[in-house]
């Protein structure tokens, strides 16, 4: 599967050498379509395609969370739990999240950085959905369940588990 084509399924496992080349991708994409300043990353997940793409465009790279997990809790809505990095005023903005579904988190990331008053500000993410909130750039558009390399094993104890979110969708 090439980063450009559109998938539908339930699950798909990204591994390391994919989420690689899906960062390369878009940040090839943004690269020819804006000029970013800055890279701001949404914590947790989204910091890991943000600083990969920040690196490959040799941009400075920030990071602010906004999550809807509070501990084991999970929110209805996201919350913005760090503020927006005041390097972000006056210079144009590539927001960078690793999904986005219903937009929520990315709506609540433009509005924190528009307080900062960027020059420009732009949303990417490494997958978004075929219906609902679109990003200005995604590396691939699809509908199924995404299972991130850094999710898919966690530390339990003294050991690296299979995530129990996906134990029934992953072959071990």
């Amino acid at each position: 599967m090439t980063p450009s084509e559109s998938v539908t399924q339930e699950y798909i496992e990204v591994d390391w050498a994919m989420f690689g080349e899906l960062c390369r991708a878009l940040a090839l994409k943004v690269a020819r379509e804006y000029d970013p300043e800055v890279i701001v990353g949404i914590a947790r997940a989204g910091v890991i395609p943000g600083a990969v793409i920040a690196s490959i465009l040799r941009l400075d790279f920030y990071s602010m969370k906004i999550s809807r997990r509070s501990g084991d809790d999970v929110r209805e809505r996201p919350a913005v739990l760090s503020a927006a990095p005041r390097e972000a005023e006056g210079r144009r903005v590539l927001i960078v999240d690793e999904i986005t579904t219903s937009g929520d988190t990315l709506r609540l990331a433009l509005a924190a950085v528009r307080d900062v008053h960027p020059a420009e500000v732009r949303t990417a993410t490494s997958f978004a959905r075929t219906t609902g909130y679109q990003p200005d750039f995604s590396a691939l558009t699809m509908d199924a369940n995404v299972i991130f390399p850094w999710d898919r094993k966690i530390f339990d104890g003294d050991e690296l588990i299979v995530n129990p979110r996906y134990a029934e969708v992953i072959d071990e």
